[in-house]
């Protein structure tokens, strides 16, 4: 069976818009709206419910996220395997955040959000997977596409707009609802998958050999993907140490930096640096990455500059220190998520199951912000938001460390 491929000219733009359109309204509704609301029905418990809320969420992202990728892989259908899948999980979040948007109390926030947090996982284990639509020569350029230009764009850059509605936090989640929708259904008509009526299941076995035993298991045991396993856990502890500090900015930025009436303009001064050397990374991650056959060592390094960004808030809690963390986060987060989904595309154990394998990995951008908050709660906690700066840097270099030991990519 020929490999099915798509042009980087319809791959690219899809790719970024993708990406952009369920990152960025979930970011902003878990960073922003969603702490507000809370905060808004038991302001004295609103730390614990945020803590909360992540540990239901990481539950059901982590069944929703698997389950979706397997239907993804074995789908036959006109419109491809992927397409049909992340429109519908796209149709559905919007449906949760419209619904989330005029909870009267606490459990019925709650299960908005969670019906929510399944969806939005069948838009991002099908999604992730256009990157192995890509041309061989291209695949770094489509990974920084999705990750550099797509993540940054989602991350940061729908934070500066979203900052606008804190005030008019209801009202917020109906219209990034409706974005992630329209976003993601444009990227689905851009990239416009083949049919995959008529496609076999390849069976010849992939490097290494699977046995019977490892076919039949879901994840096959460690001496087959260690490397997987490797980049899969360290995606894990960059993004905690991330979202560590992301996941609590408006509090942080409220009752540790004590920012008051300067909190939304300060939190769209952090979202609007980070997206320039984002979406710069974006640009220039991957082309660098396909002509000099580098790809471990980037992303590995990439993490030293999240570490010192988390000791910028933590030793400068000013003006300064808000500026410096932005430039060293944005340089960070830019050049990981430009290559890190191809990473793990060349490490994954099974290709006939790209999705399922790509999705699980990219649990990182859902998981660990789920994980996140609980862990910050309980840090918190004991030694106070200072302490969140001292796990994020400490997360962060254990990525690092955990990257550069993959061994089947050599640079």
């Amino acid at each position: 069976m020929n490999k099915t491929t798509i042009s980087l000219k319809r791959l690219i733009p899809g790719l970024i818009i993708g990406p952009a359109s369920w990152l960025g309204p979930y970011i902003v509704m878990n960073s922003l709206f969603l702490p507000a609301l809370i905060q808004h029905f038991n302001a004295a418990h609103k730390v614990e419910l945020v803590a909360l809320f992540s540990t239901c969420g990481m539950i059901v992202a982590a069944l929703s996220n698997m389950i979706a990728g397997a239907l993804s892989d074995k789908t036959k259908s006109r419109f491809g395997k992927r397409a049909p899948w992340l429109l519908g999980g796209a149709f559905v979040f919007m449906l949760a955040m419209i619904a989330a948007s005029f909870s009267p109390n606490i459990p019925v926030l709650l299960t908005a959000w969670m019906v929510g947090q399944a969806a939005l996982n069948f838009i991002v284990a099908p999604m992730v997977a256009w990157i192995d639509f890509a041309p061989k020569d291209g695949r770094g350029t489509a990974s920084s596409a999705y990750g550099g230009l797509g993540m940054a764009l989602g991350n940061n850059g729908f934070n500066v707009i979203g900052a606008m509605f804190l005030s008019q936090y209801r009202l917020g989640f109906i219209i990034f609802g409706i974005i992630t929708f329209i976003g993601v259904a444009i990227a689905a008509f851009i990239v416009h998958e083949p049919s995959n009526l008529d496609e076999e299941i390849e069976e010849k076995a992939p490097k290494p050999k699977l046995t019977l035993k490892d076919a039949a298991s879901i994840f096959p045991r460690w001496s087959i993907g260690r490397d997987y396993y490797m980049a899969l856990i360290a995606k894990l502890f960059q993004g905690v140490g991330n979202f560590a500090i992301t996941g609590y900015i408006l509090y942080i930025m409220t009752d540790f930096l004590h920012r008051g009436s300067q909190t939304q303009s300060s939190i769209q001064l952090i979202n609007l640096i980070m997206l320039i050397f984002g979406v710069f990374m974006g640009f220039v991650a991957g082309p660098v990455s396909d002509k000099f056959k580098i790809l471990k060592l980037p992303v590995g390094f990439s993490t030293l500059f999240l570490a010192l960004a988390a000791l910028m808030l933590f030793f400068f809690r000013d003006t300064f220190g808000i500026i410096t963390y932005a430039f060293a986060a944005g340089i960070g987060m830019g050049m990981w998520n430009s290559l890190d989904n191809l990473l793990n595309l060349e490490v994954i154990p099974d290709q006939n199951r790209v999705a399922f394998f790509l999705g699980v990995y990219n649990l990182g951008n859902t998981i660990t912000q789920a994980i996140a908050p609980v862990l910050a709660a309980a840090v918190i906690s004991l030694f106070g938001y200072s302490g969140i700066f001292i796990v994020s840097f400490v997360f962060s270099l254990i990525g690092g460390v955990l990257i550069l030991g993959i061994k089947s990519v050599k640079r």
